[in-house]
């Protein structure tokens, strides 16, 4: 089968489209016939080798956080999911393996597959909708009638933690470049403010806020800064630095490093076809051009969700 992988860290010159052995799904797995992954900015860091001590991951790795596909085998004492289920999923950071034509995945760590999106699009929904809904739902436990700022609303993880904010009936601020304000508005935001615009303090932006929720990888001093957001008693959650709490004031800090469910991954496949959330896929590229696609990340010009077609 087709595979791309890297044999060190490096540049994007390390990614190389391979023939490698059809995996086998050991106990407790299942192979998939993979559809799609996506492309992720720690897949980006992971490759350069500057997560190598945090997440210490054996060598060759086929990147791909998120995988979408069809099971097409399963391990001894899988019960959960059958041959010709449509699923999606998220592999361990220490793990990965969606950028291939066929991956083994433990079968607790899927969710049957989205059916209001076509299943290549749905690779975009794993990673990010965990970390959207670990920061939202099971660090900050949004409730009716809180206010919440999230900085960094933009992004893929942001715009749906912005969903799920609004849906728990709190009242939205995102924080964004202007150019995403529109589609912020029409997916539940109540206010929208730019970046910048948090420089001014609290007040330029409404206030401070039961709930701040963080994407964006500021500077320590910026972290320290946005402490000021918070109400009393309130909670800052961050995946990119802690935000320091202030104990005079009864505030909390919680900081997002997402792990695969697949219990919290088929809840987020049911708000999506419920309609509660959408996804955000701008960019839909062939598996050869994933290289090109890291090269766009790292240069800064990768705009949006991209999901990378495998079958």
């Amino acid at each position: 089968m087709k595979a791309i992988r890297y044999h060190q860290f490096g540049g994007t010159d390390v990614l190389q489209t391979e023939e490698v052995d059809q995996p086998t799904p050991a106990a407790g797995e299942v192979l998939i016939q993979v559809a799609a992954t996506s492309f992720n900015p720690v897949d980006e860091h992971i490759r350069l080798g500057v997560l190598a001590a945090l997440i210490p991951t054996e060598l060759p790795i086929t990147p791909g956080l998120d995988v979408s596909g069809t099971v097409v085998a399963v391990g001894e004492g899988v019960t959960t999911v059958s041959v010709g289920d449509q699923v999606v999923g998220m592999f361990p950071m220490d793990q990965h393996g969606g950028a291939a034509e066929y991956a083994v995945i433990a079968a607790d760590l899927v969710a049957r597959a989205p059916q209001s999106v076509d299943l290549t699009d749905a690779a975009a929904l794993p990673l990010t909708g965990l970390a959207a809904r670990q920061a939202a739902v099971e660090l900050a436990d949004v409730r009716p009638g809180q206010t919440v700022l999230v900085i960094g609303a933009g992004g893929a993880v942001g715009g749906i933690v912005v969903q799920l904010a609004a849906d728990a009936g709190a009242t939205v601020t995102a924080a964004a470049s202007p150019r995403h304000a529109d589609r912020l508005l029409e997916r539940g935001a109540t206010h929208t403010v730019g970046l910048l615009d948090l420089e001014a303090g609290p007040a330029a932006v409404g206030g401070v806020f039961d709930v701040v929720i963080n994407h964006v990888r500021f500077a320590p001093e910026e972290l320290e800064k946005l402490s000021a957001y918070v109400a009393d008693g309130g909670i800052a959650v961050s995946s990119a630095g802690a935000i320091p709490a202030d104990e005079a004031r009864g505030t909390r800090s919680a900081n997002v490093w997402v792990t695969p469910n697949g219990e919290h991954l088929a809840d987020m496949v049911a708000r999506l076809d419920a309609g509660s959330i959408t996804l955000n896929v701008t960019n839909r590229r062939a598996l050869h051009e994933l290289p090109a696609v890291h090269e766009a990340a790292g240069s800064g010009s990768l705009g949006g969700k991209t999901v990378i077609t495998v079958g």
